[in-house]
């Protein structure tokens, strides 16, 4: 579907004769930093890649780069690119995610759309292969100010059916001390402890929306991978030893890099629903919050669901965060 002799062949290079399209391999971490560093520069959400962190992208085991993936290049340089990752575990909804987009020197030229459309028809292939029996619902997450991307996708049949917001938090001698729930017991990430963190995000994301369990290679490729930051990834257990919450830590040193701002992202906070309303959440926050200081980081962030079904925008804003940007979750039910 996605080969040089059918789609790309027929179709895209009478449109633009002058670019190369071809799948997505691993061999192009590099353009694909660059592509998106080029992109950072205009569309200005807060990101910044390394070749590293690009080519971990592009290995993740559910991106199936040679038939759901696409790139544009003029010459050495990638114009465009899209590539879609699908669900290992489904359950009546496979909610596949389309990412994509295209270098500003080459924008207003309809590349955007041409991906868009092979973007939708990847999606149509992967989710033939994996999930045949469920519906099928392709979901595009992208910062809100983005310039001409509502418009692109909505007139390709996508509409917006979540918010996202990422909120920060500045850190430094106000940080208060954790007070940790009675009877319970906070420890940093270990190997020896990792299973007990994914099962907890698995358990406590079963009523997040679009969330499904992420397996060990996913968890692996997602969390523990170079950006993962462990001294400040903590398990939360009750009185008994069961682990009952989790805060998993990220720091992207290329944003350190092109902002002087050492920034710990907090990626995954889940509390089992059963322990809800304890505190869990905010010990684990004022926890976290205290160990960044103290190590150094001069600002929290995360990102958080607004329709949250535990409340955690409320927990958020109760810690000190404060939202900075919104982001669309677009969705287009085939």
């Amino acid at each position: 579907m996605m080969r040089q002799g059918a789609y790309v062949g027929n179709t895209v290079s009478r449109m633009f004769g002058d670019l190369t399209w071809r799948p997505l391999t691993d061999k192009d971490a590099k353009a694909s930093a660059d592509l998106l560093n080029a992109i950072e520069t205009v569309d200005k959400i807060g990101e910044n890649y390394p070749e590293e962190d690009t080519l971990t992208e592009l290995v993740d085991p559910y991106a199936d780069l040679d038939r759901a993936s696409l790139a544009a290049f003029d010459g050495d340089v990638m114009a465009g690119y899209m590539k879609v990752r699908f669900k290992p575990l489904a359950e009546e909804v496979h909610r596949v995610f389309l990412d994509g987009g295209v270098h500003p020197a080459y924008r207003r030229r309809g590349i955007g759309t041409t991906l868009v459309e092979a973007g939708m028809e990847a999606a149509k292939t992967l989710h033939a292969l994996h999930h045949p029996t469920l519906k099928l619902a392709i979901d595009f997450h992208k910062a809100e100010h983005i310039a001409g991307l509502a418009e692109l996708v909505r007139s390709r049949g996508f509409r917006p059916v979540r918010y996202f917001q990422r909120m920060e938090r500045p850190l430094g001698d106000a940080i208060p001390s954790a007070v940790i729930p009675a009877g319970m017991r906070v420890e940093p990430w270990a190997s020896r402890n990792d299973e007990d963190f994914r099962s907890v995000r698995n358990a406590s994301y079963e009523d997040h929306w679009g969330a499904a369990p992420m397996p060990v290679d996913h968890w692996k490729n997602k969390i523990t991978n170079q950006t993962f930051q462990p001294d400040v990834s903590f398990l939360l257990r009750d009185a008994a030893g069961i682990p009952v919450g989790i805060l998993v830590t990220m720091c992207w040193e290329a944003d350190t890099e092109a902002t002087g701002v050492l920034d710990a992202h907090f990626m995954v906070i889940g509390t089992l629903r059963e322990h809800r309303k304890r505190g869990v959440a905010s010990a684990l926050l004022a926890h976290a919050l205290r160990a960044a200081t103290d190590q150094g980081y001069a600002r929290a962030s995360l990102s958080v669901d607004s329709a949250s079904p535990s409340g955690a925008p409320r927990i958020f804003a109760k810690a000190g965060f404060t939202a900075k940007m919104r982001y669309v979750r677009w969705a287009l039910e085939v």
